[in-house]
């Protein structure tokens, strides 16, 4: 009961502030503020307040809340032991498989790793005296390959 009288007088309140914002000449601003103020009370009317008021106030809601954290605790918990163990029992023979072999690749390897690369080597072109500065970003570049 006191929940529904707190929608109205919310809801009044924000028409009202509606109404001021519309004689201002901003109609968009008081257009939205209706449309805000309406929403508490058309809550009321559709029974979702007094839903919520028993919800609240409900033993077995909140056992039952307390089994729904429980069950993603859980699921939460196997999730981390999948993930700390390398997957699911099926993954894990399949990788035990492939490690097996001598010629195995990692199926997400980059490409130089796959062997050497067909870049040729080029030469740097002769530094010129104001060149200098550019010293140490040449030697990362040519560190990498480019």
């Amino acid at each position: 009961m006191i929940a529904e009288t707190v929608c109205s007088a919310v809801s009044a309140a924000g028409l009202g502030i509606a109404v001021v914002t519309a004689y201002r000449k901003r109609y968009l601003a008081a257009v939205r503020i209706a449309a805000y103020s309406l929403v508490p009370i058309g809550l009321v009317m559709t029974g979702v307040v007094e839903w919520l008021a028993d919800t609240a106030f409900s033993p077995t809601a909140w056992a039952g809340f307390g089994v729904l954290g429980l069950s993603w605790v859980l699921f939460m918990t196997t999730r981390a032991v999948e993930r700390r163990r390398g997957g699911t029992r099926k993954e894990r023979k399949a990788a035990a498989r492939e490690a097996g072999r001598p010629d195995a690749v990692a199926p997400t390897a980059s490409a130089p790793s796959l062997g050497q690369g067909t870049r040729p080597a080029t030469r740097p072109a002769p530094a010129s005296r104001g060149d200098d500065d550019f010293s140490d970003i040449e030697a990362i570049l040519k560190k990498h390959g480019i």
